[in-house]
């Protein structure tokens, strides 16, 4: 992996001299990954940072056959690994938990001095935003994660739905009025509940809802060297703004042609 842009500095290109010793041809160590993609320091106390962390390919299809891994390669699940490993929680729509066979996440032993010495658990909580709670209770995702799985909802989810959920031991968070989510709202419960560093993993429709709330502050984005055409989704869909935002670029990485950005408000 090749650091075309220097982390600490966007003005330096991979011509000039890096004292990092991140611009040569090898992979990259979990530990340097963590480092390259940790969250501001800086925040105000309480304060939420919402990523986001999508694949899209040069024509700008988000997943193939309905799934996100066949526009993927290795290095962009060590970064999905990494992510994942940094946040207090993860946002997934309901559709992107079915489609992608969500499952609960994993401790893992090489950020667990990190994650400690951070205050945080063995592992990220997960977060269904849904309105309908057309979930199913059953899966590994409400049996057996390591810390309970939140349902993002709105006041007026079915009731029965909301029983099922709490009765498989997920904690609901009402974060909307009828059965939709307001996901200004949703940023903030979740931060209210200490879970402030957060990654949404999409999908389309969810993201373009945090983007048009004008509540994302960071996009991680692995742009793939393919080509699908057809009609699959774009990045972000549903409303738009009325004024594009511009966000900043904070890195780049590249490998075997894929292209890692990231992406700051």
């Amino acid at each position: 992996m090749r650091s075309l842009f220097p982390v600490t500095d966007l003005t330096t290109t991979a011509a000039a001299p890096d004292p990092s010793g991140l611009l040569t041809d090898r992979e990259w160590s979990l530990d340097e990954l963590a480092d390259a993609y940790a969250y501001p320091a800086d925040l105000p106390a309480g304060a939420p940072w919402l990523r986001a962390n999508m694949v899209s390919t040069l024509d700008g299809a988000a997943q193939h056959d309905g799934r996100s891994q066949p526009i993927s390669c290795a290095a962009d699940m060590r970064i999905f690994g990494t992510l994942r490993a940094l946040a207090d929680v993860v946002i997934a729509g309901a559709e992107t938990v079915r489609l992608e066979g969500y499952r609960p996440a994993r401790a893992r032993e090489a950020f667990a001095a990190r994650r400690a010495a951070a205050g945080q658990g063995p592992a990220p909580a997960v977060a269904v935003v849904t309105g309908s709670l057309d979930l199913d209770f059953s899966l590994p995702l409400f049996t057996e994660p390591l810390v309970p799985t939140l349902v993002v909802t709105g006041s007026g989810a079915p009731a029965d739905r909301i029983a099922a959920a709490r009765e498989a031991g997920a904690e609901v968070v009402i974060a909307g009025e009828g059965t939709r989510v307001d996901p200004a709202r949703a940023v903030r419960e979740l931060a209210d509940r200490g879970l402030r560093r957060q990654l949404t993993e999409g999908g389309p429709r969810l993201l373009g809802q945090f983007v048009a709330a004008g509540a994302l502050d960071e996009l991680c984005l692995t742009l793939s060297p393919m080509l699908t055409a057809g009609d699959a989704q774009r990045i972000a869909g549903g409303p738009g703004v009325t004024v594009p935002e511009r966000f900043a670029l904070a890195s780049l990485l590249e490998e075997d042609g894929f292209l890692f950005g990231r992406y700051r408000r």
